[in-house]
């Protein structure tokens, strides 16, 4: 059962408008969001797919299982479904040739080769097919419960399907994670096989602060694009699909970077490990359980306006003793408007025992006669 507490305020929100039919916009430091539209709704990835195969190669290197010196071979179905004789965005690696991660990742994330990420999936798990099943189990991991996987390239499949807000969520995620393999989605240009080829991100050339990540096109999605740039030590992160040309997708990504450098600027609600409020506990040594976030708890707002922001504490209750002291037990979801500006973890900021005899059927009684643990509590934030 799920539980919260809120409170709200007096205030306005500032409206964008864009052409791109669905789009997100956040913060990264407080994974605020400052414009979304159909956010949630689902949409045909393209390349920008190839987001999640690198991710799991990132992830095999951090973990040791693989080096950049590893050698895949390009098959000869690599080859011919992503290379050179399928017309596609392409790598130009040579069929049954031997090639390095490091230049496979390149030939991804620099040149959208499909060939490359073909390859990649086949060295990884075997097949294509293999690897996605990995890819799927991998976005679970990371909490991406909208997005479903089909293949490594983004080729259109009518069950391969994401999100906006999970691409964008996906981003954040490598570049906090990897941020020297993040690196690479920053460069330019690459040459293989003696062919040299730009960056395919628009934004890159655009002296805005532009690093990454990854376009995509198919007939299905549309022109969309994962971005993210960094102005006076603040990184934002932009999700957009379904734009109908390139120049569309270079002008409204750049607008819309633009305009959240310039009309946010940012509220704290809460220090570090302050207390941000308490929520009941059953059967345990003490009724209620101090909250904290690991991270400042800050929400962008607009700027010189004030505008409605409501704060609740979400958790699932009623919450059991024994619980450790910087164990995860809610969330706290602050939003601007009608938007969902920010959402992150909270933990549990003591330690709670289990309750002798007498406490727990004392709990026993009061949820029974007053079901107080399903209530939602009225003074978690009242100094926002």
């Amino acid at each position: 059962m799920t539980l919260a507490a809120g409170l709200p305020q007096a205030a306005r929100a500032q409206n964008f408008q864009t052409l791109a039919p669905t789009a997100i916009l956040i913060d990264a430091d407080s994974e605020a969001v400052l414009f979304e539209k159909n956010a949630d709704e689902p949409v045909a990835p393209a390349s920008m797919a190839k987001i999640m195969t690198v991710e799991i190669v990132f992830n095999e290197l951090k973990n040791g299982r693989l080096t950049m010196d590893t050698e895949f071979t390009v098959s000869e179905n690599a080859w011919r479904t992503g290379g050179a004789a399928s017309g596609g965005s392409a790598m130009f690696a040579k069929v049954n040739s031997s090639v390095r991660v490091e230049d496979l990742l390149r030939g991804i994330i620099v040149q959208s080769g499909n060939d490359a990420a073909i390859a990649i999936a086949e060295g990884l798990s075997g097949t294509e097919e293999n690897f996605a099943r990995r890819m799927n189990q991998r976005a679970k991991e990371l909490g991406l419960t909208q997005s479903t996987f089909r293949n490594a390239t983004g080729y259109g499949h009518p069950e391969q399907k994401v999100t906006v807000r999970e691409l964008a969520k996906l981003a954040l995620h490598i570049i906090e994670t990897y941020p020297d393999l993040y690196q690479i989605f920053a460069e330019r240009e690459f040459t293989w096989n003696k062919i040299r080829q730009q960056n395919r991100n628009p934004l890159l050339a655009m002296d805005i602060g532009a690093d990454g990540l990854k376009t995509g096109h198919i007939n299905e999605s549309g022109y969309g694009l994962v971005a993210s740039a960094v102005q006076n030590g603040q990184r934002l992160i932009l999700a957009v699909n379904g734009l109908k040309s390139s120049k569309d997708r270079a002008n409204e990504t750049r607008k819309l970077l633009e305009w959240g450098f310039r009309a946010f600027e940012s509220r704290q609600l809460f220090d570090k490990g302050q207390v941000v409020g308490e929520i009941p506990v059953y059967g345990g040594d003490r009724r209620s359980l101090p909250l904290v976030a690991k991270k400042p708890v800050r929400v962008l707002v607009n700027r010189g306006e004030e505008e409605r922001v409501t704060a609740r504490i979400v958790y699932t209750g009623p919450l059991k003793a024994p619980i450790q002291k910087g164990t995860e037990v809610a969330r706290i979801q602050v939003d601007r408007g009608d938007t969902r500006a920010l959402e992150m973890p909270l933990y549990a900021d003591a330690d709670v025992q289990v309750g002798t005899l007498s406490q727990r059927a004392l709990d026993g009684l009061l949820e029974m006669s007053t079901g107080w643990v399903r209530r939602a509590f009225s003074s978690v934030v009242d100094n926002i």
